[in-house]
């Protein structure tokens, strides 16, 4: 999943950079969330897989504090994109003349830099509390990656303040998201269901079916590695694990593939990248 994540985003990150016609507010923001699975996935899954494959388990404290930053602030911008792209929809449904207006290059620019600098301000302060907190000895982390609560839990003092600022935090980032996306797509349902003809809304609903498959596939595990930290104590430890492991592997797995695969735009330019590619090997086994 990894390998098909990596190849997959750095595939869809070319594509958009070298097809001056993808230059649009869809397609940006789809390199932004490329960029955001590529660093989630990558902040991740070779630590785990030298942990599984080769048993080192030990990692400095430092760099565990630096792989949290990387997995909560990344989390929050790609909720944030993934919120800006429903917006975006939103936008090129409802307001189909006017959506290169209101979504111009310094507009994305702007929000995108916004929904880092969220990510950024916003998970800083996990780092920070935790550098300052007392731990025991015994400082085994019960989880495959360095998630903020899985270190709290090894504090050996009063760790409340770091308990009650990633539930803020939580709630503010994810409420603040999921309710800008759940009414963007409710004004899209209302607008798809006033078009005239039958294949028109039954390819909108395909889309924003997929859409909205991604958006569960991010959140739902999300929340339910969230919450479980810290209300789920009869959820069984191994699924909890996996859960946890599949969080940040199946958004970055899936979005090249529903983004990318399913935009006819990018599908074509892709299969032309190849084609082009497998010309060239062939005449150069020729010669």
């Amino acid at each position: 999943m990894y390998i098909t994540a990596t190849l997959g985003n750095s595939t869809i990150l070319y594509i958009i950079k070298t097809e001056p016609s993808l230059h649009e507010p869809m397609y940006l923001f789809l390199a932004m969330l490329a960029v955001t699975d590529l660093v989630l996935s990558t902040s991740t899954v070779p630590k785990m897989l030298s942990v599984f494959w080769l048993g080192s388990r030990a990692i400095g404290f430092h760099a565990c504090l630096a792989q949290m930053f990387f997995i909560h602030a990344f989390s929050s911008v790609e909720s944030g994109v993934l919120m800006a792209m429903a917006l975006d929809r939103y936008v090129a449904i409802c307001f189909p003349l006017r959506h290169s207006a209101i979504l111009s290059l310094s507009v994305i620019g702007k929000l995108g830099g916004l929904i880092l600098l969220r990510g950024v301000v916003l998970i800083s302060p996990f780092c920070f509390l935790a550098s300052r907190l007392p731990y025991c000895h015994h400082r085994s982390i019960a989880h495959s990656y360095c998630e903020h609560m899985a270190v709290v839990k090894l504090v050996c003092g009063n760790a409340q303040t770091n308990t009650v600022y990633g539930l803020f935090v939580a709630f503010i980032v994810v409420g603040f998201d999921v309710a800008i996306i759940a009414a963007s797509y409710a004004l899209i349902l209302r607008a798809v269901l006033k078009l005239p003809s039958k294949e028109a809304r039954r390819k909108a609903f395909g889309t924003c079916a997929s859409h909205i498959c991604v958006l569960l596939s991010f959140y739902i595990p999300g929340l339910f590695t969230f919450l479980t930290h810290r209300f789920g104590h009869n959820v069984p430890h191994h699924v909890h694990i996996m859960v946890a492991i599949l969080y940040l592997l199946v958004p970055p797995t899936l979005n090249p593939i529903v983004y990318g695969v399913k935009t006819k735009t990018i599908r074509d330019r892709v299969l032309t990248v190849f084609l082009i590619l497998g010309r060239q090997r062939e005449h150069s086994s020729r010669n």
